[in-house]
């Protein structure tokens, strides 16, 4: 599986891309996309999704990884930050690649073992996990090989959890149909009983 990995942001923006199954990770590239934080946010918009249909078309991930957006104190910061997660999904989605939002706790908790773990940690499992000399910097691509790793990791199980909820709902949704049926079907019956001389329905068992 190959994974893009990215840690959404306007001013920096955070991509990896991982090779690997469950247990074994490899890194292919990584880097960082920057605007100007004096410029306007349409031709920063526009000037990130050109680069990250640089990276789709290069590397060709099978799943798109991104961080999902956390409430925070600052509104302006999550607000950049949404919108650059909409941009990078939206590249994704033209795609039609699958798209995975992971919490940071859940990246840290993939990467470490701990859901607590801090940055200096996390990096530091990075450059163990995938061989390299030294921690990837700065850190938005630290996080953007977080990511991707996680999703390499957790995505399969996660899918198989996915899977047997859909298909409980699906379950849950027949039985549903067959009982509103068989009420159909006896209100039909009641009301052709209350006029004799006509035809009636039968409930079937």
């Amino acid at each position: 599986m190959r994974v893009l990995g990215i840690d959404p942001g306007l001013t920096r923006c955070g991509l990896g891309v991982v090779d690997g199954s469950r247990g074994r990770a490899a890194m292919v590239a990584v880097g960082v996309v920057r605007t100007p934080s004096g410029d306007d946010l349409g031709p920063r918009l526009v000037y990130l999704e050109e680069q990250l249909d640089v990276w789709l078309d290069r590397f060709v991930p099978d799943v798109v990884a991104i961080e999902r957006v956390f409430a925070d104190v600052n509104v302006a910061s999550v607000m950049t930050t949404a919108h650059a997660s909409a941009i990078a999904a939206l590249a994704a989605a033209k795609r039609g690649l699958p798209i995975a939002f992971h919490t940071p706790t859940e990246v840290k908790a993939a990467v470490t073992g701990s859901g607590r773990a801090g940055k200096a940690q996390v990096a530091g499992m990075i450059t163990r996990i995938l061989g390299l000399d030294a921690p990837p910097r700065p850190a938005d691509a630290a996080d953007a090989l977080a990511l991707a790793i996680c999703q390499v990791w957790r995505g399969p199980a996660q899918q198989e959890v996915d899977r047997a909820v859909r298909a409980q709902h699906e379950r849950q949704a027949r039985q549903e149909r067959r009982a509103q049926h068989e009420r159909q079907l006896r209100q039909q019956l009641r009301s052709q009983q209350d006029q004799p001389g006509r035809p009636q329905a039968r409930v079937g068992r």
